[in-house]
């Protein structure tokens, strides 16, 4: 029996390359992954102490509404409960948004080249696409930024979601505070907009605003986060969305797979939010060492715009999946976006040393 025909057509994800396996290709004993945005710290102490006392437990099924966590988002962020809701990962509550808010002949809207899943969240819904491409960005360079006049101007009465995602996946780019609450103030209230902010603990620009403070007073716009980056929870999955309108949450949390949020990644998540100060501190680093990378990038030649996230952006057009296999075979696994740009996570200093002496020999040799 065959699939729908949506489904066989979609490509599938691919995650970033183990790196273990790729040292034992080239024989290495180490191969650098900075393909996949996680943070290089490990695991946050009480993080892993919550994980231990929860372990023993495992033999039940976890909360089903995840309500620990749910109020402690609530008291973190100055709202109700029922205006939340947690997930499998801020991805899984994409999919779920599109479940709850699309059909055939709705569409989607985001700027592109954004977070790949969008196309394919709207390719499972039956839902169109609507794909506004970024506009040039620092000093009149590549295209990397929200162009959110275009993307207003795409809505159409079919449009269902709206997705923002800033800082933005795949070039770190970010719109500022004006553009932004312009943008939200014209969109039509029957179009639900989703400030996607996976990497919001990442920002330094004073101009690109929290959206959970846009989201005040607009119950058309949502917000979205996730632990798997600067909490450092990956392997856990978990997200949370928050939204103005509860009925919104509500609709997010009927379309939930039942107990997705395990009893590990709740008590760890909780755990994480305890540690907060623990986590700035850490993000604060990971920003020193994104401006040191962005700066060694520029001396080299490369038109790096100004990150706001844990990654960078090499805008390289066509030689973006030749580099890619070349830093890959000198054991430094980065993300490739063919005939566009490579993206690569800001690790730890030894790491990033790494990736620029593998860059530095990819073009001695001609790369």
């Amino acid at each position: 029996m065959s699939p729908r025909p949506a489904v066989q057509a979609l490509p599938a994800y691919r995650p970033g390359r183990n790196p273990a396996d790729l040292a034992r290709e080239i024989g290495v004993d180490r191969a650098i992954k900075l393909a996949s945005n996680e943070v290089a710290f490990p695991p946050l102490p009480a993080v892993v102490d919550a994980i231990a006392a929860a372990a023993g437990e495992t033999n039940r099924y976890p909360d089903n509404g995840a309500v620990v966590l749910t109020d402690a988002l609530a008291e973190r962020y100055g709202v109700d409960p029922a205006q939340v809701a947690t997930g499998c990962g801020a991805v899984m509550l994409c999919q779920q948004l599109a479940q709850a808010y699309t059909e055939p002949g709705a569409s989607i809207a985001f700027a592109w080249r954004s977070f790949e899943m969008y196309p394919l969240l709207a390719q499972v819904a039956g839902a169109r696409s609507i794909q506004v491409p970024l506009v040039p960005g620092r000093e009149g360079g590549p295209a990397d930024t929200h162009d959110l006049d275009g993307l207003l101007a795409a809505i159409d009465d079919d449009t269902r979601l709206v997705f923002v995602c800033n800082p933005n996946n795949p070039t770190g780019t970010a719109v500022r505070r004006a553009g932004l609450e312009k943008f939200l103030d014209a969109v039509p209230v029957t179009t639900l907009v989703v400030l996607d902010e996976a990497y919001r603990e990442f920002v330094s620009d004073p101009d690109v605003p929290d959206g959970t403070e846009l989201m005040r007073g607009r119950p058309n716009v949502a917000v979205l986060r996730t632990f798997s980056k600067a909490w450092g929870l990956a392997g856990l999955r978990v997200g949370y969305l928050l939204a103005e309108d509860p009925a919104v949450a509500e609709a997010v949390r009927k379309t939930h797979v039942p107990f997705s949020v395990s009893m590990l990644a709740q008590a760890a998540a909780v755990a994480a939010l305890a540690s907060e100060d623990e986590v700035r501190a850490r993000c604060a680093s990971v920003v020193a060492e994104r401006k040191r990378l962005v700066a060694a990038l520029r001396a080299r030649g490369f038109d790096v715009s100004d990150s706001q996230a844990n990654f960078v952006w090499l805008p390289v057009g066509e030689q973006a999946a030749p580099l890619a296999a070349a830093l890959e075979a000198r054991a430094v696994i980065t993300r490739p976006f063919a005939g566009v740009g490579v993206r690569v996570t800001v690790g730890a200093p030894e790491e990033n040393d790494a990736f620029l002496a593998a860059l530095d020999a990819v073009r001695a040799d001609g790369g």
